[in-house]
């Protein structure tokens, strides 16, 4: 397989020599007795099935699921699906490519164009503090390159990369019509708190063959996660008290009132950010995994 080749250009006949994510590994057992590896491989474009007859046992102590692994096989037919007999298997090592998007499904939405969005859509907070403070978190690089890469989710709704990207956009454009049509909230305090309601992915995950945790992101979340990235930020401190109280309550909120204490929402803006989240998951949702996973 060329370098350029990918999974979902695979076709029967074709000889694989490439680096891809393994997703599944088990050790099963052909009609005589004798064991064989029943793999997943997958990259950016898809997942194919493969086999290891031959040195099963050899060949699985190379390398778990999950690892990167350096494959070379065969492309063979088998009732009606492409499946790659494997002869060498083992984990990638040094032929392993450092970028995630080589493994892990990516938004289909340029980021660029969604990062040129998130930059107008900040242009439209006029508050002078909460102005400062996005104007300092899109200046700060490897937050913004994290803010890029970083899914909402692990298995639900914007499940790639650049999923947090495309979430904050699409809730915060819901949150600039919600303001324009209810000219009593607090525009600029919606609209900034939209941009950060999910900052704190940008520190929950790890990257590799699969979207994994950080350690922080598995003990604390997300919305911890954000309160703690937004506190710890010059332009959040010199927020007057009750504009620093009022923006974290919406992050902490945003799903659900029982992420402030007494489980209620303090403010219409609150109750307008959780339910716009809700609207552009549910529906994002459906569009990746159809109308059977959704909660009434």
């Amino acid at each position: 397989m060329s370098a350029a080749a990918t999974i979902s250009t695979l076709r029967a006949g074709d000889e694989v020599d490439g680096v891809f994510a393994c997703v599944r590994k088990d050790r099963l057992m052909t009609r005589t007795g004798s064991p064989y590896l029943a793999l997943e491989l997958r990259d950016q474009t898809g997942t194919v099935p493969a086999r290891a007859f031959r040195d099963a046992d050899l060949l699985g102590g190379r390398f778990d699921r999950g690892d990167l692994v350096s494959v070379r096989g065969r492309v063979e037919r088998f009732r009606d699906q492409l499946v790659v007999e494997v002869a060498d298997i083992a984990a990638a090592g040094d032929r392993a490519e450092a970028a995630p998007e080589a493994f892990l499904p990516v938004a289909f939405r340029d980021r660029d164009e969604l990062d040129g969005f998130l930059e107008h859509l900040a242009g439209e907070v006029f508050d002078p503090g909460y102005a400062a403070l996005l104007e300092e978190l899109l200046a700060d690089a490897e937050l913004r390159a994290q803010w890029r890469l970083a899914p909402c989710s692990r298995a639900g709704h914007h499940a790639y990369l650049g999923g947090l990207l495309e979430h904050t956009v699409a809730v915060t454009t819901l949150a600039r019509e919600a303001a324009d049509l209810h000219r009593r909230l607090d525009s600029d305090l919606l609209l900034t708190a939209a941009i950060v309601h999910d900052l704190g992915r940008t520190a929950e995950f790890t990257y590799g063959a699969e979207i994994g945790l950080t350690d922080a992101g598995r003990v604390l979340g997300h919305l911890v996660l954000g309160q703690q990235l937004l506190s710890a930020r010059p332009a959040f401190t010199a927020l007057a008290a009750d504009r620093q109280l009022a923006l974290l309550h919406c992050l902490l909120t945003h799903h659900g009132p029982s992420g402030a204490p007494g489980g209620r929402f303090q403010s219409a803006e609150a109750v307008a950010l959780y339910r716009l989240n809700a609207v552009d998951a549910a529906v994002k949702g459906v569009l990746e995994h159809g109308l059977e996973g959704l909660r009434p």
